[in-house]
């Protein structure tokens, strides 16, 4: 009887470890997928929780602005300004002990549109704070003013393998097109974009 040699043993083992893997990265597993991905619905002034990491994120307020400058400009420094709408959207985040996965907020309408944060001012920004602490801030949009209905902040952790997770999405409060237009109308003419405020979580 002629015997199977090692090496095509070792071959066999590794298409089968192979395909195994293959299975767990196709369509019907990764991230994204209705059964490993959980939306976590909230309004202003909700503490939701973040991707079962023990972390909490609530947006306190919202804040439609003309312009927006940061916090301590120098002599050089000039307001940023819009042909659009500028939308500050001020949170409140408490760290659980796991590491929270990265991700990257956006805003997200009935229409359709994908609003994503400004690149300056620096202080604009949404993140976890270290374990064991709490802190505020606030992360700028730059918007069309015709498309806002149904505004809704979007938190979807980066994930790609095999993991149950969950995002975040938190309705802000314009259901309809004349609120909308309420918001725009009443915008400030300059937010001032303060830097991350942090404390020791209670």
């Amino acid at each position: 009887m002629k015997l199977y040699r090692p090496a095509t043993i070792l071959v066999g083992l590794l298409f089968v470890l192979l395909g195994g893997i293959t299975r767990l990265a196709g369509p019907d597993h990764v991230y994204g997928d209705d059964q490993n991905l959980k939306v976590v619905h909230g309004t202003i002034g909700e503490a939701l929780p973040f991707a079962g990491s023990g972390s909490t994120m609530k947006v306190t307020r919202i804040k439609f602005a003309k312009t927006i400058i940061q916090s301590d400009p120098s002599d050089d420094d000039k307001p940023f300004e819009t042909n659009g709408v500028f939308i500050a959207v001020e949170w409140d985040a408490v760290r659980g002990v796991k590491d929270p996965d990265s991700f990257d907020p956006v805003l997200i309408t009935d229409g359709g549109s994908v609003y994503t944060e400004v690149s300056e001012p620096s202080e604009s920004r949404m993140e976890f704070p270290d374990a064991g602490f709490a802190s505020t801030g606030a992360v700028v949009f730059e918007a069309n003013p015709a498309d806002l209905k149904g505004l809704t902040l979007r938190m979807k952790p980066s994930m790609i393998f095999n993991v149950y997770n969950s995002e975040i999405r938190v309705d802000l409060g314009i259901p309809t097109e004349d609120i909308a237009q309420q918001m725009v109308d009443g915008a400030v003419d300059q937010y001032v974009v303060n830097g991350d405020v942090t404390r020791v979580a209670s």
